[in-house]
């Protein structure tokens, strides 16, 4: 077999809004890469993980024919590829097996703000215009509706103002782009954030210990994320107050202090954020020489 057929290949979004926290997770992983001059490539210089950067609508494809092992993509894009090629008969030969935690957003109607509505029934009889329309379709056909759908590639937002929709179905995220086109969001079919997907083709014993390895380390990556490292010292008769203040902290190391005067030093992982009122509790409680350090990764 050739190296280059032992490597793992990453699909992810070329440029967008995931491509930064793909590339930013990744590296906090510890992969190190370099990037070829049209920036489409980047070959891992410290493992067998290559990515290529591709357009997002192409990534769920790319990892069904098998050409890419993995591909790092918006769960509204998966379910929106899933739906189109079950609808024509065909298997979609990928499934998403890690959950990124980031790209958070929702597939929803929006309606333009003098427009009446009430529930989904409301849109039967209507032309409603989306890039998915193979989800919107799926919707529709659910809740036993009966409307047009109007495809729109992109700016969906203005087709009510063409005359050409009177609902749209787009991705929303703080919901200001609707307003700015006097638009607002009546009902969310589905949320999305981006997620990992892997081909169903088998893979080689070694690329699959490679593929476990990524996603443990990506788990100890975003586990950590809002967690905290706290260091302290406490009177030992205080020490059922501070593990109950403590926030996420499942068992803290507690570590006798030199000298018999009944303090400790306590040790612990919060997995939830420390805010300063948390310290002040923590202070009324007895605590003193309170440290807080981020933590950079963890492996249970």
């Amino acid at each position: 077999m050739k190296n280059s057929e032992q490597r793992i290949k990453i699909a992810l979004q070329k440029s967008g809004r995931l491509t930064d926290h793909s590339l930013d997770l990744l590296e906090r992983c510890g992969l190190k890469f370099t990037q070829s001059k049209d920036q489409l490539f980047c070959y891992g210089e410290n493992m067998p993980i290559d990515l290529l950067l591709v357009r997002d609508d192409d990534i769920p494809g790319l990892v069904s024919d098998d050409v890419c092992d993995l591909g790092i993509v918006g769960l509204n894009v998966v379910n929106e590829k899933r739906l189109a090629l079950e609808a024509d008969g065909i298997d979609a030969l990928f499934d998403p097996v890690f959950e990124l935690d980031f790209g958070h957003c929702r597939l929803a109607i929006a309606a333009p703000d003098d427009t009446p509505f009430a529930d989904a029934a409301s849109l039967s009889g209507k032309r409603i215009a989306t890039s998915y329309s193979a989800t919107l379709g799926d919707y529709l056909q659910r809740n036993q509706i009966t409307a047009e759908i109007v495809y729109f590639s992109g700016a969906v937002e203005i087709a009510p103002r063409l005359g050409r929709a009177d609902f749209i179905c787009d991705l929303v995220s703080t919901g200001s782009t609707l307003a700015a086109n006097q638009l607002r969001e009546v009902q969310t079919i589905a949320e999305s954030e981006a997620v990992i997907i892997q081909t169903r083709a088998e893979l080689t014993d070694a690329k699959q210990q490679w593929v476990n390895k990524l996603l443990q380390r990506l788990d100890g990556v975003l586990q950590v994320r809002e967690s905290k490292y706290i260091m302290l010292h406490a009177p030992r008769a205080a020490l059922a107050e501070i593990k109950r203040l403590l926030p996420g902290s499942e068992a803290p190391t507690v570590i006798p202090l030199d000298g018999d005067n009944g303090r400790v030093a306590v040790h612990a992982v919060c997995r939830e954020n420390v805010f300063w009122e948390t310290l002040e509790n923590l202070k009324a409680a007895g605590a003193s020489a309170m440290l807080v350090l981020p933590v950079e990764k963890m492996l249970a």
